[in-house]
């Protein structure tokens, strides 16, 4: 069975700013008391993620025929290596060992990667094209609470990611065989609830009280809306 980093004890809590899309200032921002995690959760699964799908994408290009897919896949792979070794790079500047902080979730998340490969290879194209976007929205969200860190980390998680080069190749399949809209459609909406338990992991352990839940409860709806955007611009139902 694998258990989560954030099911051990920790005793250093932060404070969550969750704010609203677009808007950076303190208009209609929403913060969550002692529901954020230590600077170690926050760096490490952030880092880890994206050398998961650096991973991911870079065993995609082998058996990928078309030279222009191969490109596309190597772009959007060496925009995930980039950010990975920029947040590395944060990690070491706090005077940490990379390898430490992101150890404790390489299982959980190896295990959550697993869950969202796809059986086909544009399945899995989607997979990091919808979730990765999920989760980078999160995690700028979450940075709020982690001061000059958290600023750092949220200039590289909205850096450029290519993978609207993934959409493209995800648009041009559906294009020349529509079979593939339901299939991607249903695998979109598979996606949600295994993405959804990766940043609920990011959050405090402890179990959520209602005045609590109703605090959390935006932030799970920009995630959601945010897939939805994805999903139509892709032409596939959330």
């Amino acid at each position: 069975m694998v258990t989560w980093p954030w099911q051990r004890n920790r005793t250093t809590a932060r404070t969550l700013k969750v704010r609203s899309r677009g808007d950076f200032g303190d208009v209609n921002r929403v913060d969550f008391e002692e529901l954020a995690p230590d600077v170690d959760t926050f760096l490490g699964q952030a880092a880890y993620l994206q050398l998961g799908y650096f991973e991911t994408l870079s065993h995609l290009i082998a058996p990928t025929p078309e030279l222009s897919q191969k490109e596309s896949l190597s772009l959007a792979a060496g925009a995930a290596l980039l950010k990975h070794r920029e947040l590395v790079a944060v990690v070491r500047e706090r005077g940490d060992d990379p390898t430490a902080i992101m150890l404790p979730f390489r299982e959980p998340l190896d295990a959550y990667r697993g869950a969202t490969r796809g059986a086909r290879p544009l399945e899995t194209m989607l997979s990091v094209h919808v979730t990765a976007g999920m989760l980078d929205d999160f995690y700028i969200a979450l940075s709020a609470s982690f001061g000059a860190t958290g600023d750092r980390v949220a200039q590289i998680l909205r850096g450029d990611d290519e993978r609207q080069a993934l959409a493209r190749i995800i648009t041009e399949a559906i294009d020349a065989d529509a079979e593939w809209r339901s299939l991607l459609s249903l695998w979109g909406r598979r996606l949600v609830g295994d993405t959804l338990l990766v940043a609920r992991g990011a959050l405090r352990p402890h179990t959520l009280d209602a005045a609590e839940e109703k605090r959390v409860e935006p932030v799970f709806t920009d995630l959601l809306a945010g897939h939805s955007r994805r999903m139509a611009a892709l032409g596939l139902d959330a």
